[in-house]
């Protein structure tokens, strides 16, 4: 696959490729992991795909959609970083729209309860909301399943170019004190948050860049 359009940001790594590798509606379908997999999971309207495409610098690595809850399987894409190292990111289906049927939203469960307690890869998950909506209940939920798992968890306040500059601290605060996660504020528009995630999620995947092998911020 061809890279994307990229994203302009002032960024502290050097991606050099992503590109899909896999989906499946069932896990079994799923490919053993070759590499340290980091998975994403949020609510369907809270900017997942947004925030992912940012991320790797690819507008359209992950699809976009204007009808949330379009996302119905587990979706891996493999990022190759300057010095050769590779890891995945996961995409795993968007939970809470009420307009999917009740069949569908229980087979995503089980889909993204296999996922989270049997894949050997997995060596994170970052949980996704709204900065401006918080932590709900079923955000909550997750983060119970992942300490009962015994997975790490990353919780990403998103949308912060949404709120104004004087009230980012504050609901990121309050979204703090309302789970029992490590807290990072981020923007898809403006990139802000994104050289303090990416220092994360390389450490939740053991991977350590020399200076050379990364862009000077």
């Amino acid at each position: 696959m061809a890279p994307g359009p990229r994203c302009r940001y002032n960024v502290g790594v050097q991606i050099l490729d992503a590109t899909f590798v896999a989906g499946a509606t069932n896990y079994a379908q799923l490919p053993a992991p070759a590499f340290a997999e980091i998975a994403f999971a949020g609510r369907s309207n809270v900017g997942k795909s947004s925030l992912i495409n940012s991320l790797v610098e690819r507008k359209k690595l992950v699809r976009t959609s204007g009808t949330p809850g379009c996302t119905r399987a587990i979706n891996i894409f493999r990022i190759s970083l300057g010095g050769g190292a590779e890891f995945d990111l996961v995409d795993l289906p968007g939970y809470g729209f009420a307009k999917r049927s009740k069949g569908e939203k229980r087979g995503w469960g089980v889909l993204i309860e296999d996922f989270l307690s049997q894949r050997p890869g997995l060596r994170a998950v970052v949980v996704i909301v709204d900065v401006r909506r918080g932590v709900e209940d079923e955000d909550l939920q997750l983060l119970e399943f992942l300490d009962h798992v015994g997975v790490r968890a990353l919780l990403v306040a998103t949308k912060l170019d949404k709120l104004p500059a004087s009230q980012r601290k504050l609901a990121l605060k309050a979204v703090q004190a309302a789970a029992p996660a490590r807290v990072f504020g981020y923007s898809s528009e403006t990139g802000d948050g994104r050289d303090r995630l990416w220092d994360a999620l390389l450490r939740e995947a053991a991977i350590q860049l020399s200076p050379t092998e990364a862009v000077p911020a």
